[in-house]
């Protein structure tokens, strides 16, 4: 629907946002505090902070299904139940229903998805960390990929800048592998976790172990209690919604800040699928959207637009964005639109039990665990493969000690007996970037009318030989530690996707011939256009993106709000 005179005044703002996730968040916030009128629009449901969370204090009894997954859920949520827990009964609430939006597989891939305001933002692992120098100069160093346009000391005010926004806690090391940031007070490793990472530094040359760096108030500052936040109240409920703010979301921490602003439109049940060129102009205007209830089309305007719905749908609307200067799809000359598939690949590790500790517990239910940052492929360490991978981990006591009793008064007092320390680390690998992973739209149409997305991704062979290497290391880490019956796993049905760190499809570089996106984040051709989700990413490092995201995203709108200014755009 063209629409012209007045309704188009109403629909004309200085900023688009597409998503509303962690980095259309952001933008939302940077763009409306530097003054702009900004119209965020989301194509889900609005998920209101706290009253939204409708599971939030609910226990496994309090479902039907006591938890589980039924048979009508796996059918319904069919990509979902592939993680092994969002599909649980009381955790599925802000997952998405597959059935309802379809997607094709050449070759498997585990595509996660919550469309509602926050989207993902609400159900994050909220593991923080930079990515350090040598992830920003890998690609040229070995050939994969191209080279990134932006280097770790471009973006370290930015890391600077977001860190103390969203609220970090984490341990200062001083490894290069791992940069420091702006942190709040560390969760505390527990007794076990602290022996381990002990005997790592005593055993291995250049391993070491800290507490996991996450985006949770452990010292909340003024600017975030004003915003309502509150420190963490360890009951590691975060998938559900935190009611207290505590962990960074769209909900806690940037909407309230940009609502504060009087400046942000919010707008949800739009499916926002094409970016409206103007080849005369030589520039966008707008966005086309559809109503995912009454399916009415709809059309908004504005002098700059920020596409932050995810890397895979972000690249799907750019796909939809055709024109006489994009013929391919926008910014697309380079036929890099919809290549480059990454994601972390996870599930291979290893788990033990150790004697000791037995007078030892620890308070609460802490939401976040070790780390232990790459070491392969660093310093003097060489393997048959490229690039690293990282493990996240925890030291927790079972509960309960040995019964015959499986129902009954004497199970239920055994359960009160603190059991034996178990501990558990899981890799998460980098993948490298490679053309020949991909999506591409089918004819294929779903409820709305638009075209349904094909995968085609795997991992190569450079991370079936990591993979290898994260089941073998984690085995001697805890064996050398003295854990007892270790067990190593690696498993083989994991597919892309299942990290839900999707990268790439829209990815940076030096040139349009060969990249979507130049070093400002700005599609190649349409200048005012910016893309600052998991898209723009060039390689994949073995750290958690988030943090990336937000960072590219401020440092993103900085640019573009000043270029605005100089009446470039």
């Amino acid at each position: 629907m063209n629409i012209q005179g007045k309704a188009k005044e109403q629909n004309t703002f200085d900023a688009i946002v597409v998503g509303s996730g962690v980095s259309g968040g952001w933008a939302a916030k940077e763009l409306t505090e530097k003054g702009l009128k900004v119209l965020m629009l989301e194509r889900g449901r609005d998920v209101v902070h706290v009253s939204g969370y409708e599971d939030m204090m609910k226990e496994s009894w309090d479902f039907p299904h006591r938890g589980r997954v039924d048979k009508t859920a796996a059918e319904e949520y069919w990509a979902v139940k592939r993680t092994g827990y969002a599909a649980n009964e009381g955790n599925r609430g802000l997952f998405e229903k597959d059935i309802d939006h379809p997607y094709k597989e050449k070759r498997r891939f585990d595509w996660i998805r919550g469309y509602h305001t926050g989207g993902r933002s609400l159900m994050w692992g909220r593991q923080s960390y930079r990515w350090n120098e040598k992830d920003f100069t890998a690609n040229l160093e070995d050939g994969n990929g191209v080279d990134w346009p932006i280097r770790y000391g471009d973006l370290a005010p930015w890391y600077d800048y977001v860190e103390k926004f969203a609220g970090i806690s984490g341990q200062k090391e001083n490894w290069d592998v791992l940069p420091d940031g702006q942190f709040q007070k560390p969760m505390e490793m527990n007794c076990v976790e602290q022996h381990f990472r002990e005997q790592l530094e005593n055993k291995f040359d250049g391993r070491h172990a800290t507490i996991g760096r996450v985006a949770h108030l452990t010292e909340p500052t003024e600017e975030q209690t004003a915003l309502g936040r509150g420190s963490c109240q360890y009951r590691n409920k975060c998938i559900k919604g935190c009611p207290y703010g505590a962990y960074f979301s769209t909900q806690s921490a940037t909407l309230p800040a940009a609502k504060k602003t009087e400046n942000l439109t919010l707008i949800n049940d739009k499916i926002v699928y094409e970016v409206i060129y103007d080849d005369d102009l030589g520039k966008a205007t707008g966005v086309r959207a559809i109503d995912q209830n009454t399916k009415e089309e709809i059309e908004y305007f504005a002098k700059i637009i920020f596409l932050n719905a995810s890397a895979i749908n972000s690249a799907w609307i750019m796909m939809q964005s055709k024109s006489k200067r994009h013929p391919n799809g926008l910014g697309n000359i380079s036929d890099q639109l919809g290549r480059n598939i990454m994601d972390h690949h996870l599930s291979s590790g290893a788990g033990g039990v150790i004697d000791g500790w037995e007078d030892k517990y620890y308070y609460g239910n802490r939401p976040n665990g070790i780390y232990i940052p790459r070491f392969t492929n660093w310093g003097n360490d060489k393997r048959d493969f490229l690039r690293g991978f990282g493990y996240q981990g925890r030291a927790q006591r079972k509960r309960g000690v040995p019964t015959d009793a499986t129902f009954g008064a004497t199970l239920k007092e055994s359960l009160t007996i603190p059991g034996q320390w178990t501990m558990g680390i899981g890799g998460f690998g980098e993948t490298l970037p490679s053309e020949s992973n991909l999506m591409t739209l089918t004819d294929d149409k779903d409820q709305w009318g638009l075209p349904v997305i094909e995968f085609d991704a795997w991992w190569g062979d450079n991370e079936q030989k990591m993979r290898v290497a994260m089941r073998d290391e984690a085995i001697a880490m805890l064996e050398s530690a003295g854990f007892q019956n270790v067990n190593g796993y690696k498993d083989e049905e994991k597919s892309p996707g299942i990290g839900i760190h999707e990268m790439g499809t829209a990815r940076m570089g030096r040139e349009e011939k060969t990249s979507v996106l130049n070093k400002n984040n700005q599609v190649w051709g349409a200048e005012n256009v910016f893309v600052t989700d998991g898209a723009a990413m060039t390689s994949s490092s073995c750290v958690n993106p988030s943090l990336t995201y937000m960072a590219l995203t401020a440092r993103a709108a900085d640019f573009a709000v000043n270029e605005l200014k100089k009446m470039n755009m």
